[in-house]
């Protein structure tokens, strides 16, 4: 996985508007790879990793970062 890092909720917008953009322009790989790079909340993180399986993020290279604080640097292992 990617270094995971925090942003701010500016800069999760205007990531999430260039990703946009992108689609747009039939650039796909790279909005999806913006999109990835936003930290994926906690919640979300559960839901996915109970009900799709840790499978998803070995496949997706999502930003833990925000999942990491709060559940700890271990939390797929567990």
């Amino acid at each position: 996985m990617a270094q995971a890092r925090f942003m701010t909720d500016i800069e999760k917008i205007d990531t999430a508007y260039q990703a946009a953009m992108l689609r747009r322009a039939g650039d796909k790989k790279e909005s999806e790879r913006l999109l990835m790079s936003i930290p994926m909340p906690p919640w979300l993180a559960k839901i996915f990793k109970e009900k799709v399986g840790v499978e998803y993020f070995e496949r997706y290279d999502c930003n833990l970062a925000e999942v990491e604080a709060e559940f700890g640097p271990d939390w797929l292992s567990k």
